[in-house]
């Protein structure tokens, strides 16, 4: 991250302030106004706003707490300790915490080169992110309606992707228009929002998830990346076996996961891949069908059409001369 910028984070603040000068606990009422410590967007956020950013508090422990919004925690420097269910969860330098709506976790104090940025997000921020990615990748799909529920589920998602440079040129962006508060930026940083999700879920392997039920949680994880990486033959049938699951059990847990059943996210992965390869290569589209995984030309003509109400080749003159790929 750039020095400058850096020099603006490291800053002292008027509530650092009074910490060092020997107050010894967090002062609720900048938080919230109720008597659980839920700490509110209305004090986070002015009128209007989808997303802040503020640096994290150091120097204070912050007991047990929660949002009514989603946090997303990035460490600049150091590394933050919090716990979480009663697990100790570190994001060290150049990584992510994403905290949904109602999770409950504490902080422990951190040092003064201790430098984080906690951004303060409503759901709706997420809607840019989801119709730019919609179901191209299910992955992500995964994540996106994971941010987007308000339920009291505590699930928090933990990105170690200090290497990924794409990611870290993306936050620093992020962070640097907010913190300088750049004017009619909400859209760009939406957007950016958008491609740093796309960024992550090439990141699987570098995530840690947890929601309540962690072995189910971790079912639909694996149908999500066997899907990704075997579009072509993937069957429930295949992969049953390989979970040593029953068929109705495996697919209970994918409709609750995700809200969709396995043969609705494998035709969504086929088409999806199927108008890349429209819109960027000149393959004849038989063979495009071919290349995704379907055997029957006729079926796959009318999920085509049923989705994008073109056929094939009217998908690929009309993107083609646009431009423009909708997903």
């Amino acid at each position: 991250m750039r020095e400058e910028l850096m020099e603006k984070l490291r800053v002292i603040t008027p509530e650092e302030k009074k910490l060092l000068s020997g107050e010894e606990n967090v002062d609720r009422t900048l938080y919230t106004s109720g008597k659980d410590f839920t700490v509110d967007s209305r004090k986070m956020l002015e009128r209007g706003e989808l997303i802040n950013v503020r640096t994290h508090t150091r120097f204070a422990h912050f007991p047990e707490h929660r949002h009514n919004y989603v946090e997303v925690l990035y460490t600049c420097e150091g590394s933050i300790t919090n716990i979480i269910g009663g697990k100790e969860v570190v994001v060290k330098k150049g990584e992510l915490l994403f905290l949904n709506q109602f999770t409950h976790h504490e902080i422990l104090p951190a040092g003064q080169e201790d430098i984080a940025i906690n951004f303060i997000i409503l759901p709706e921020f997420f809607d840019v992110a989801y119709e730019m990615i919609g179901s191209s990748n299910v992955l992500t799909d995964f994540l996106v309606n994971l941010l987007r529920k308000d339920e009291e589920r505590g699930e928090f998602l933990h990105f170690r992707v200090s290497e990924v440079l794409q990611i870290q040129n993306l936050l620093e962006n992020m962070i640097d228009s907010l913190v300088s508060g750049k004017q009619g930026q909400n859209r760009i940083n939406q957007i950016t929002m958008g491609l740093l999700f796309l960024y992550l879920s090439e990141s699987v392997q570098y995530a840690e998830t947890r929601v309540p039920d962690r072995y189910e949680n971790m079912m639909v994880m694996t149908v999500l990346e066997y899907i990704e990486q075997n579009y072509r033959t993937a069957s429930l049938s295949e992969l049953c076996e390989r979970l040593h699951l029953p068929m109705h059990t495996l697919s209970r847990m994918i409709k609750r996961g995700t809200g969709a059943n396995f043969k609705e996210l494998l035709q969504r992965k086929r088409l999806n891949k199927a108008v890349q390869l429209l819109c960027d290569t000149s393959l004849p589209v038989n063979d495009i069908i071919a290349a995704v995984g379907y055997e029957n030309n006729s079926y796959f003509h009318r999920v085509f059409r049923e989705r994008y109400q073109l056929t094939p080749k009217e998908f690929r003159k009309k993107n083609q001369t646009t431009g423009q790929i909708r997903l």
